[in-house]
């Protein structure tokens, strides 16, 4: 598939040109618009316990979508639910993906959950992640821009868990509190996530957790 991303990095789109067969799958909710010659279908894309899988443990839909190119040319239009970016990168082995930012693939790429263990107890994705396999393309989202790190053998890198967005297989994580108690819950930092090479992590500029830190307390209250 040929993607076109457009509006970035504050309110990007991803503009997918389907030749005729061609098929892209997409997260529930995510198209904005489609050309006459783009057939969709809902289904949960591996059998009931996979979405169940995907959705409880991974915080996806249960349901995704399956878009065909009846003609060559046909355009499909996705959009995330909150103002930020959208990638597409090509896979050729495993990417590991925050819970929320997947929104589409290429057929050649298979979406399921992965087990964390305890390293990502303390985080605020839980004991889940997305682990993204196979050949193909794939288009990510996030709350404000992405950014690329390259991690050399050894190195290590320490990011927000709630800036984090994916990472490349290969990279070793370890997710800890920033530093004492008293840090975590008065720093504003919480808990971090060391990534250690070789490999990539892409990073986000905003954090949705703290954007929902400072919108509720300032909502209007509801008056009895």
């Amino acid at each position: 598939m040929r993607t076109e991303i457009m509006y970035g990095p504050a309110y990007a789109t991803a503009k997918v040109i389907l030749s005729a067969g061609e098929v892209v799958r997409a997260e529930s909710g995510a198209m904005l618009a489609m050309s006459p010659g783009v057939a969709m279908e809902t289904s949960t894309q591996g059998g009931v316990l996979k979405g169940l899988r995907r959705s409880v443990l991974g915080g996806e839909s249960f349901f995704m979508n399956t878009f065909t190119g009846q003609v060559d040319g046909a355009e499909l239009w996705l959009a995330p639910p909150l103002a930020g970016d959208v990638v597409a990168w090509p896979i050729n082995g495993t990417l590991y993906v925050q819970s929320g930012s997947y929104l589409a693939s290429s057929q050649g790429l298979e979406v399921d959950s992965k087990w964390g263990g305890s390293k990502t107890f303390f985080s605020r994705e839980g004991l889940f992640m997305l682990r993204i396999s196979g050949q193909g393309d794939v288009v990510l989202s996030s709350y404000g821009a992405i950014h690329a790190i390259d991690l050399q053998p050894g190195q290590t890198y320490t990011v927000d868990t709630g800036h984090m967005v994916a990472w490349t297989e290969g990279v070793n994580y370890a997710v800890r509190k920033v530093g004492n108690w008293k840090s975590t819950f008065f720093s504003g930092e919480g808990f971090v996530v060391d990534a250690t090479g070789p490999g990539r992590i892409y990073i986000q500029t905003r954090s949705q957790d703290s954007f929902l830190n400072w919108l509720i307390p300032n909502l209007p209250q509801q008056s009895s």
